[in-house]
């Protein structure tokens, strides 16, 4: 070894010697990390921790005994200088810890809103760019193929100002597929007929009439948007009860059961 590199290894032990002493002696000035928070003596409460952030400083945690900010912690960064022992403060702040009180994240209004948020009196207008809505001049496909006139007021541009588009069309299909009201509920499941075939089911206009009609039958799905193949006990094909055996059973002659006695 030459003595370039054992000058040069020398200083290394030397500048990593010295910052362990300056993180050592930074670490121990809890009192001074103490005295920097500007605040009264009974927010400051007791020290939890010294935590080496970086080379040359130390971070020092106290509890907030503030008011409203219950879980809170204060945060004193201190530093120091090669070969000095001068300890200086470098940020002082009010932190939230791990069980802190702290407001949930800010979410925008139009993000807010939620199915079933809209209430009598409301106001919710849709944006200009809203993306389930396009101009009603344009040809977007949503139109009724029973009745032709539906097709004229859309060759002719004529009707609403805004339409939804075919990808919000397909969002709606979906949504009320799987809904309640879907082909694969409880209700649809357990059910003998499907609504296409009632007499209740009243079929929506516009492109999605072959999958959706809306339910009339006060007892049922009343006033609900329901999916052809979702139905209910109250189907008007369902026959009423006979008087005769059970749900379970067909009826049977029991003139016909021959008695035995036990020997």
């Amino acid at each position: 070894m030459n003595a370039v590199t054992e000058q040069a290894d020398t200083a290394t032990d030397h500048e990593q010697a010295d910052q362990q002493r300056v993180e050592t002696l930074l670490a121990g000035a809890v009192s001074q990390a103490r005295e920097a928070i500007d605040a009264g003596d009974d927010e400051v409460g007791e020290h939890l921790d010294a935590v080496t952030e970086a080379s040359y400083t130390v971070t020092h945690y106290f509890a907030a005994d503030v008011p409203g900010y219950r879980g809170w912690q204060w945060c004193v960064v201190l530093a120091g200088c090669p070969d000095s022992d001068d300890v200086t403060v470098n940020e002082i702040a009010l932190l939230p810890g791990s069980q802190a009180l702290t407001a949930p994240d800010w979410v925008p209004w139009a993000e807010r809103l939620k199915p079933g948020d809209l209430h009598p009196g409301d106001l919710l207008a849709s944006p200009p760019d809203d993306p389930r809505l396009e101009p009603g001049y344009v040809d977007n496909g949503d139109v009724d193929p029973v009745d032709p006139a539906t097709q004229v007021v859309a060759e002719l541009g004529l009707g609403r100002d805004r339409l939804m588009t075919r990808e919000a069309r397909l969002d709606t299909a979906q949504r009320w597929t799987e809904g309640e009201y879907g082909p694969d509920s409880p209700m649809a499941q357990g059910a003998r007929h499907n609504c296409v075939s009632c007499g209740f089911y009243i079929p929506i206009v516009g492109a999605l009439r072959a999958a959706f009609g809306v339910c009339a039958n006060e007892y049922s799905a009343d006033g609900r948007v329901v999916h052809a193949d979702h139905g209910c006990g109250a189907h008007t094909d369902v026959k009423a009860p006979t008087g005769a055996g059970s749900p379970a059973y067909d009826a049977y002659d029991d003139g016909a059961v021959e008695i035995h006695a036990n020997s």
